[in-house]
Formats: C-alpha cells, structure tokens, sequence
C-alpha cells in the first residue's frame, strides 16, 4: 500500500481555516505532517492567530516555510491582477513594505528559512521603466528578510522563465543574493506562459519551493486558465517529477489547492498521487 512520502506538504490557506485549531484539524484529515504557512494572520489577527506556532508544533505539525500576500490583489481577472498584483503599485506600498517588516520578524521568531510571496507581473524589457522600480523594492524587501536570515521566494506564473531569470540576474546586481523561486507548475498553465517543464529547468538551480498544483490553459487568450484537481490537468507529472531530479531538487512539494468543493481530499489525492512518483 502506497504511503504519503515525507516530503509532502500542504498550503495552509488550501484548507480555508478559520483558526488554528481548525487548521490542525484539516491537515490531519489529509495525512500530511508539513505545511506551508500563511504569516499575516499572526500578526494582522493575533488574537485568533497569534499562537498558531506553538499549537502547531504541539500538534506534531511541522511549519516547512511561510508566505505573505500584498495588500489590495484582485484576482477577478488577467487584466485586475495585472494592475493590482505584488509590490509596483505606489498607493499600496507603504502597507507592503510594513507588513513585510512584520513577516520578516514572525518568519524569524519561528526559526522559518524561507517565505514566498508574489512579486507583480515582472517587465519584461530591460528599458521598462518600471524596472527600477520594482527592482529597488524588491531589494529592499530581499535585505530586510536577510537581516532576519531568510529567503525571499518568488512564486512564478505571470512572467516566462526567462523574463523571471532575467529579472532575478537585475537583483543579483543589486547584492539581493537570498533571491529565490517557489516555482509552481499550474500557474505557467493558467497565465500561459510557458510549458512547466522546460520552464523548471530553465530556471534551474534558483528554484528552493514547489508548489504542487495542476491547471489546464485558458481557450480563449487573455482570459484564466483552470485551475484542477492534480492529475487532471496538463502537467506532465512524470516529466516535471523528473525535471525536479535533474536540477536536484530535494526540497519539500507543497500541495496548494485554490478551488474546488473537497478540498482536502483532493489535498489527499494530490500527496498520493505525487508519493507515488517519487517511489
């Protein structure tokens, strides 16, 4: 009988807890024993949220890394996220970069080494101007998680492997080192922007997170893809598995799972289904 390999992990926010002990509760249900775990309500709802960690830990549930989200992202379409989404936006920046101060602080307090976030549609010119820009911020953000000895992950979707090794070589000018990539196969599907295979092993060594989610690509241009349960979308699995090997990565496969009605049995699936590729 198969069993859920031990690198399996699952996105808290998958589970849509109201607390933390109704997340621990959900977890169990799927077998899982690793999360990756939303930071902001330890912060921005302490007196429900505040004492997750310890819960957690009691619960025998290990935190494997954290995420952020950035204020006012609307996901309603391609063109809102693209106007609303990560750190460019001028009037939602100040709110950004102090909730970023606090992540870094919590991440820290939890021994955590490593926290994703969404940086914005990437420009995908070298004569962009709002290059600059976010590069500048963006720095600014990779120096304050390292003062708190972690790494910041970007997670891919909305900009081609290229455009993002392109943009990270631009930080890396910049002296921001702890520069990573929480790469996720689906979203290259529902942005369209590239095949997950070929787009992990472009990106290669940068990459320090998987998220393990499927997606079929948008018909009609311009407009979403669908979001799946995993092995019923259009990842290889078996391919993207072995592109995992090939840049040796060893890491944690974090399960997120953003739609749907059984969100913790497709959680399930998706760790038996992976567990059994990885043998």
């Amino acid at each position: 009988m198969s069993t859920i390999h031990p690198r399996m992990a699952l996105c808290s926010w998958s589970t849509q807890p109201s607390n933390p002990q109704q997340l621990i509760e959900n977890v169990k249900q799927t077998g899982l024993a690793n999360i990756q775990l939303a930071l902001m309500p330890l912060f921005q709802q302490a007196e429900v949220w505040g004492n997750a960690p310890a819960l957690l830990k009691d619960a025998g549930i290990n935190v494997v890394s954290g995420m952020f989200g950035c204020e006012g992202e609307d996901y309603s379409t391609l063109d809102t996220i693209r106007q609303t989404g990560g750190m460019l936006r001028d009037e939602t920046w100040d709110t950004n970069w102090a909730n970023v101060q606090q992540v870094a602080k919590v991440a820290q307090n939890m021994g955590l080494e490593m926290v994703s976030g969404h940086a914005g549609f990437l420009p995908t010119t070298k004569d962009d101007p709002n290059i600059d820009k976010l590069a500048t911020r963006l720095t600014q953000v990779a120096n304050c998680f390292a003062d708190h000895g972690l790494t910041l992950i970007f997670e891919t979707g909305q900009e081609t492997a290229d455009t993002l090794n392109q943009f990270l070589d631009a930080l890396a000018t910049r002296n921001a080192t702890n520069v990573g990539i929480n790469f996720d196969p689906a979203n290259m599907l529902l942005y369209n922007m590239g095949d997950p295979v070929e787009s992990v092993l472009k990106v290669g060594k940068r990459v320090k997170q998987i998220h393990i989610k499927d997606g079929v690509r948008a018909q009609v241009p311009g407009t979403w893809g669908s979001e799946v349960a995993v092995g019923e979308g259009q990842v290889d699995w078996p391919a993207f598995i072995k592109a995992l090997e090939q840049i040796n990565y060893n890491d944690h496969l974090v399960i997120e799972r953003e739609a749907g009605d059984q969100r913790l049995a497709d959680i399930h699936t998706a760790a038996m289904h992976i567990s059994s590729l990885l043998g």
